[in-house]
């Protein structure tokens, strides 16, 4: 089955005549993304990366240049894409996984730590993080918001790629 192409960008209404605005693209065509999923609650993160998977194909990432890391749980998913961040292979970085809450403390440890590693490494790197750790009540409210949070961070992952590549053409 063909994967119909993407739109070239997102063109929003000029905003002011004068002002250059940089126009958003989901035009994935040569761009190579790292992907780690968590390990822990893994029906969840499954179908997060199928749905990632199928979205940046779709937009044109070669399946060629996608690549997979696992990890245990979501508290390691930020030491593997910082290592992938500074590998300089990657345009974009993905994370997956879904942290459910339980009886302890230990859900808001989880996902406050592995939110704020997220965007230290991106901070850090230069290189774009889409965040698609779901954090949770229950395993339903996860499998409701799976797919389209999957396919969300494929989104973003190009978009914001497309972005830092248009804002450092233009500096």
């Amino acid at each position: 089955m063909a994967i119909p192409k993407p739109a070239r960008s997102i063109s929003p209404l000029a905003r002011y005549e004068n002002i250059h605005e940089h126009d958003a693209s989901l035009v994935g065509d040569g761009l190579h993304v790292g992907i780690v999923m968590s390990r822990f609650n893994q029906d969840i993160g499954e179908g997060l990366l199928s749905a990632c998977t199928t979205e940046l194909k779709r937009l044109g990432v070669a399946e060629n240049s996608i690549t997979l890391a696992s990890v245990p749980g979501a508290l390691e998913i930020p030491l593997a894409l910082q290592t992938m961040a500074g590998s300089g292979r990657f345009d974009a970085l993905i994370a997956l996984g879904a942290v459910i809450r339980g009886e302890t403390y230990h859900f808001e440890v989880v996902a406050n730590d592995s939110c704020r590693a997220l965007m230290e490494v991106q901070l850090r790197s230069g290189v774009p993080i889409a965040n698609g750790i779901l954090t949770c009540e229950d395993d339903d409210q996860a499998l409701v918001r799976m797919h389209q949070k999957g396919s969300d961070c494929a989104q973003v992952a190009v978009e914001m790629t497309n972005l830092l590549h248009a804002i450092r053409e233009n500096s």
